[in-house]
């Protein structure tokens, strides 16, 4: 057997090389072998020639690797330098040139598609009473066209003069626009149209402008023929028991829902961009785009499902909610928390890429197989990584007006009495609970849950809300802070439960 060559390389100045987060004080590099024996694995039973994954966190590319070869003749090795198409994860770089070019006040997501691609106007819609197509419909997958994998993947090569041809001749559609999400490549194709008809200028170009400098992405492109060969991930379709090589498809009009060619390093500066989105705070902007415009991409439609966490946790895993964001699918998963996920399927590549703002790290795996989607050894490195407690949220800080009324809160319980609290309530606060009821309440409690320690900290869950928890000598109080927007601030809600000591 033939070995192939495999390169890793691990970045030992990213902030995560310096935590020590878990009891067995665990590393990316600790739990590296097991993530890396994932991808392995799904080489070798999905007959994949090669691949590179990477996981970003702290603003860095912590970890990378590449295994197998790039291309089967030269037998060159995979590289962090390899490039790779990422086939519909470019959707994500579509949707956020549409809303940084709604940001400039050149567009309306809530326009019809017609204004910007006068091709569209007088379409035959399939009722009477259907609604045009808006922008953010294309950008959410709910213009009411088919799901066109695999013909919209081949349609990379159409040239600009046919795309026009097609859509002046018009499109059938499976159900009237804004009823449900259905995937479509040609709703992202007439978004890249959208792009360049607003900026008079080729959608690459844009996009080149927009980010791939300006993220310092250099080797990133468009115009995958005339990228280095002696970098270039060359695809492969398995068939019959033997790898053959894809068709290398030029730049063309359907550019915008899958046209782009990355490297990991280079695209793990667009995944630590997009990262900085999160958490919400004062500061400068100093990205292409506001940190608003990224979080925006994962405001989810209204069209939920019921999925199951992709990889080996899946089956034990509670069930996920998902929605289609803006070229992200969105999922609230009970471990990993927010999700931003994509795959990406093409002829000759296969990719897939999530993201977990909330704890600043994101996973992406690029693979060069026809539709190869690597989805289950991403989402199994995310949980290695929650397990080994190397997920972290940033700490939410306490409000001042939150902080004054936790200790307003921890005075009624040592008085027995919401006295502390007067000229300070909502005014729901008395016609919710009278203050005779407040103090044989707070009496019972008292009498149930023995001395307590109320020295704890209080959680926020915003700068308006909190939890607190106290142990005490016969189990624990858990309480909830819930003021009222009002000026001055007032609290309308002070809860107490007692929870006994289990035996």
């Amino acid at each position: 057997m033939t070995m192939i060559p495999a390169m890793a390389v691990v970045l030992a100045a990213s902030p995560l090389h310096a935590q020590s987060t878990s009891p067995q004080s665990a590393t990316l590099d600790s739990i590296a072998p097991q993530i890396e024996a994932g991808f392995t694995t799904f080489m070798a039973e999905n007959h994949v020639p090669g691949l590179v994954y990477g996981v970003v966190q702290g603003g860095h590319l912590a970890l990378v690797k590449g295994e197998g070869v790039q291309d089967l003749a030269a037998r060159r090795p995979v590289t962090p330098d390899s490039l790779f198409r990422i086939a519909s994860m470019t959707k994500a770089f579509t949707a956020l040139s549409i809303l940084s070019l709604r940001d400039k006040g050149l567009l309306a997501l809530d326009d019809p598609a017609e204004k910007y691609v006068p091709e569209m106007r007088g379409w035959t819609y399939p009722t009477s009473d259907s609604p045009k197509i808006r922008v953010r419909d294309l950008l959410q997958h709910v213009a009411g066209f088919v799901t066109d994998d695999p013909w919209g993947d081949r349609q990379q090569v159409l040239s600009q003069e046919d795309f026009t041809a097609l859509l002046k001749t018009g499109v059938p559609f499976t159900r009237e626009p804004q009823a449900r999400h259905e995937y479509s490549n040609l709703g992202y194709a007439i978004l890249g149209r959208i792009v360049a008809n607003v900026t008079h200028q080729p959608y690459r170009r844009y996009v080149e402008k927009t980010f791939l400098v300006p993220l310092g992405m250099t080797s990133s492109g468009y115009d995958t023929p005339a990228s280095p060969i002696e970098r270039r991930a060359v695809g492969y379709r398995w068939e019959n028991g033997v790898w053959s090589e894809e068709p290398t498809m030029k730049d063309g009009a359907f550019n915008s829902m899958g046209g782009l060619q990355v490297s990991a390093n280079d695209y793990a500066k667009w995944i630590a961009f997009l990262l900085s989105g999160w958490p919400a705070r004062d500061g400068p902007e100093t990205g292409p785009v506001r940190r608003a415009t990224i979080r925006e991409l994962a405001q989810g439609l209204n069209f939920v499902s019921i999925a199951t966490r992709p990889g080996s946790t899946g089956a034990t895993a509670c069930p996920l909610a998902l929605a289609y964001g803006m070229g992200w699918r969105v999922m609230q998963d009970c471990d990993l928390g927010l999700t931003m996920s994509h795959g990406g399927g093409y002829p000759g590549y296969g990719s897939h890429v999530m993201l977990m703002p909330e704890y600043g790290t994101g996973i992406f795996v690029l693979t060069n197989r026809t539709y190869a989607g690597p989805t289950g050894p991403a989402w199994d490195a995310a949980m290695l990584m929650h397990k080994a407690g190397l997920l972290h949220r940033p700490e939410m800080p306490v409000s001042s007006d939150l902080a004054s009324f936790y200790a307003a809160a921890q005075a009624v319980w040592q008085a027995g009495t919401v006295a502390p609290l007067n000229g300070r309530v909502a005014m729901n606060f008395p016609m919710d609970r009278t203050a005779e009821n407040w103090t044989k309440v707070l009496g019972e409690l008292k009498a149930q849950a023995g001395t307590c320690d109320t020295a704890a900290p209080v959680t926020p869950t915003g700068r308006m809300t909190g939890t607190f928890r106290w142990t005490c000598g016969k189990g624990s109080v858990n309480g909830q802070i819930v003021l009222a927007p009002t000026r001055p601030i007032t609290i309308q809600a002070l809860r107490f439960t007692f929870e006994g000591a289990v035996p």
